[in-house]
């Protein structure tokens, strides 16, 4: 009988059988949902994101909320959700939390989304009461102030992360976008607020225009593969120079996907849009995939496979820099 790969992974301190979690969808917000999520294989549960405007709505009143946005943005009710129409409001999202805390055995991660310190130190406490095994900061922002330089940024989140690692003893990770001036650097800031892992990276939703209308409008697009190389890129760059646990997200499809984003550094993959395209019995077919190749391949376990072509292993660490942007644009021929 052949040797099975050994897939188990270390992420935010949790030994996980290996390394595809099932990332922030509605998906948790349907019990059965979960327990075939489970079922299939997954890792972990990662919660979706209970938002900044959620807790402020719930803190202040919903008319104070609304007066806040309309003194800055004439329009800006018509972009936020109503109260009634978030999935889970507050306190039903914490309730969420124990009631798939009570019917899976897999760590379950909470997630809150926001800018400013508000109601992220309370609800972060009351996510780790309510039984999370850690806490993902989606620190999603779209710096629209032309006084709002990158270091103002960049110390906000720093701000956030420090105030909440001080609130609770559960793990942390920062799920980031990718337009951070200097990645590496801040990622290293993060490893000294607090930070015990960073997810790469945060998909952003731009609105579309529409010309004859003259209104924004909402757009979802699903990730595909096409969107894994980036972070495959960032991944490479801080795979071992970094401390926290690194975990892709996006633009994963398949097993190959996975392989390649373990070769880059990553602890944990997360999935989301090719399971909300196929299914959440697909999480089973990429880990058979995953296992399969790394068989084939003859790696007897990821933990030898993990960084092997990040920055620091990898033949030609040039590539990940300037040398493959050269190398392209001169080659290419019509």
């Amino acid at each position: 009988m052949e040797a099975v790969a050994d897939l188990t992974t270390n992420y935010l301190g949790l030994k996980l059988p290996h390394p595809l979690i099932p990332g922030a969808s509605p998906m948790v917000d349907d019990l059965d949902l979960v327990k075939i999520l489970e079922d299939s294989g997954a890792a972990a549960i990662v919660m979706h994101s209970l938002f900044e405007e959620q807790i402020v709505g719930e803190t202040l009143g919903a008319q104070a909320h609304v007066d806040s946005y309309t003194d800055s943005f004439g329009e800006a009710l018509s972009y936020l959700p109503t109260p009634a129409e978030y999935q889970l409001g507050p306190d039903d999202y914490l309730e969420q939390i124990r009631e798939i805390k009570l019917s899976v055995g897999v760590p379950v991660i909470g997630s809150l989304n926001g800018t400013t310190e508000g109601g992220w130190l309370q609800y972060a406490r009351l996510i780790e009461e309510a039984g999370a095994d850690a806490l993902e900061l989606n620190v999603y922002s779209v710096p629209t102030d032309l006084s709002d330089d990158a270091a103002a940024v960049e110390r906000r989140v720093e701000s956030i992360l420090r105030n909440v690692r001080k609130t609770v003893k559960i793990p942390i990770a920062v799920k980031l976008s990718p337009f951070f001036s200097s990645l590496p650097h801040f990622a290293k800031k993060l490893e000294e607020a607090g930070a015990d892992g960073l997810v790469l990276f945060n998909r952003f939703y731009q609105p579309d225009i529409d010309p004859e209308e003259l209104e924004v409008r909402q757009t979802l697009r699903l990730s595909d593969p096409s969107e894994l190389t980036l972070r495959l890129t960032w991944l490479a760059v801080l795979s071992g120079r970094v401390k926290p646990s690194l975990a892709v997200s996006g633009g994963v499809h398949s097993g190959i996907d996975a392989v390649k984003a373990t070769m880059a550094g990553a602890h944990a993959v997360q999935l989301v849009s090719v399971l909300l395209r196929k299914g959440p019995k697909y999480l089973a077919q990429i880990r058979h995939e995953m296992s399969d190749w790394l068989e084939k391949n003859e790696y007897d376990s990821l933990e030898k496979m993990r960084g092997n072509m990040n920055l620091l292993h990898c033949p030609d660490p040039k590539a990940y820099a300037r040398g493959n942007y050269i190398k392209l644009l001169q080659s290419f021929r019509w």
